[in-house]
């Protein structure tokens, strides 16, 4: 095609006039408009998009992209205490070498022709996944733990027949409403109360709302809000006492010290894979994770790919392949998969498998004991502090916590900028999301801050606040 009145370009092949024109006849059209003739004219664009000149050559191209990026802050130049879905954790080497290595960096869909080790890495990674959090199926990664709890929902109404899922009214905003748009249409959300002192779900609200419409009810441990949700036996038990399923959201690298969902009667359980060496790339680096029981009813609503050993054409050898294949929109009835699903982040899979490879049961066990000695420690100096509580919440915590200033005559934006001022990046404003909770922000704690981080942190809190 010809482009900003070039007669060809070099990047575009068969974009020479003589070329269009053969192609053109040979399609019975007399030009490249006749292509998209369907299209109504008020929809068609008729001049030249405002834009800059076009770059002139890749190294033109390379240096400007690369001043863009210099604008970008990372948490190596700053102390964070962010988090609120995307959190800083340590990233053992291993995890970067392995999974930049070009037979997983590069494999875009993979099959057994050119799978080179990607289909038995993804296998290691479901199985360590599995044993995580005490389920014995989990998926190829979704692009990240959003999708995850939604497909966990749909998953959950098209087992049961239902159009009507339960979920806590604290819980991301982000979250809820890319849940509420994949469930949509046809599947209700309806929001369930909490204790204003504790955060914990509020179970008169929850059983007045279940229903013989109700397919699931989705909770989170830790929740948004960083509390530990203790009551997940009852809430599980109300759901299937009406016939629904118990979806629970939780964060696998709180695994190594709190019990998996499974032991208070989740049938599926979802969550992100970022806590697990996958760095934060300024919000980009999530993918999410999906298990549940080795039984039919639940793997055959699976819409992403499951690998397993399965045997193959030579009697007695075993390979690593897809599982139950047709139920995916890439089997042969693609208009009958479970739900479409596009390019998925395997090589976060890939890289999560790794991170738990290394780290073995021991190393999660440390990893969240640390966490929660230092997220305690933390809490405990910041709530020393004139006119600041921490927690907000009564309940337990693991590594995030609201911390509320509203004793202190401050706005949360001012704090975040005077603590920005002096190269920190305060917790996550709350105040816009949950007004109810007044001048509060959702701090991060992990285990890559050091005593003297937290100590610095509070310093800075105090001379703040007192100014």
């Amino acid at each position: 095609m010809a482009v900003n009145g070039l007669k060809n370009h070099p990047y575009i092949p068969n974009s020479t006039p003589e070329i269009q024109a053969e192609m053109l006849r040979e399609l019975g059209l007399s030009s490249l408009e006749d292509l998209h003739e369907e299209i109504p004219e008020n929809l068609k664009l008729t001049e030249n998009l405002d834009l800059p000149r076009a770059m002139e050559s890749e190294l033109e191209l390379k240096r400007h992209v690369t001043r863009i990026l210099a604008k970008n802050q990372h948490c190596d130049q700053a102390l964070s205490f962010l988090g609120a879905g995307c959190a800083q954790h340590y990233v053992p080497a291993v995890c970067d070498e392995i999974n930049s290595r070009g037979e997983f960096l590069t494999a875009y869909g993979g099959e057994m022709y050119n799978d080179f080790g990607r289909f038995q890495a993804l296998f290691e990674y479901q199985s360590m996944v599995g044993e995580l959090v005490d389920m014995e199926v989990v998926n190829v990664p979704t692009m990240d733990g959003c999708q995850a709890a939604a497909t966990s929902l749909r998953m959950a109404c098209r087992m049961t027949g239902r159009n009507e899922v339960l979920v806590p009214e604290i819980m991301d905003p982000d979250k809820f409403m890319a849940i509420k748009n994949y469930c949509s249409p046809g599947i209700t959300i309806v929001r369930v109360g909490h204790d204003a002192g504790t955060g914990q779900l509020d179970l008169d609200d929850l059983a007045a709302k279940l229903s013989d419409k109700t397919a699931a009810v989705y909770f989170e441990n830790p929740s948004f809000l960083g509390f530990i949700q203790t009551h997940g036996e009852e809430i599980s038990y109300l759901a299937h006492k009406a016939g629904a399923e118990s979806v629970v959201g939780v964060d696998p690298i709180s695994l190594g010290v709190l019990a998996p969902p499974t032991q208070y009667g989740a049938d599926i359980i979802c969550g992100d894979l970022q806590p697990l060496g996958i760095h934060m790339n300024y919000g980009g680096g999530q993918a999410g994770f999906m298990a549940t029981r080795d039984e039919e009813r639940y793997v055959m609503e699976f819409p992403s790919r499951l690998f397993g050993i399965v045997p193959t054409c030579k009697p007695g050898e075993y390979g690593f392949d897809d599982v139950a294949y047709d139920r995916t929109s890439f089997g042969h009835h693609r208009e009958h998969g479970k739900e479409y699903v596009g390019t998925q982040a395997a090589l976060w899979g890939v890289t999560a498998g790794v991170y738990l490879a290394s780290m073995g049961p021991r190393g999660m066990e440390e990893v969240g004991q640390t966490i929660l000695q230092k997220a305690k420690y933390a809490r405990q100096l910041i709530n020393e502090i004139p006119g600041v509580t921490a927690p907000k919440f009564s309940s337990p915590g693991f590594k995030e916590f609201v911390v509320d200033f509203s004793g202190t005559g401050k706005t949360v934006a001012d704090i975040n900028k005077a603590l920005l001022d002096e190269g920190i990046y305060g917790g996550k404003d709350l105040s816009v999301d949950f007004p109810e909770l007044g001048r509060s922000a959702l701090y991060c704690v992990t285990e890559i801050h050091t005593k003297e981080d937290i100590d610095r942190l509070a310093k800075t809190l105090t001379r703040i606040v007192a100014s």
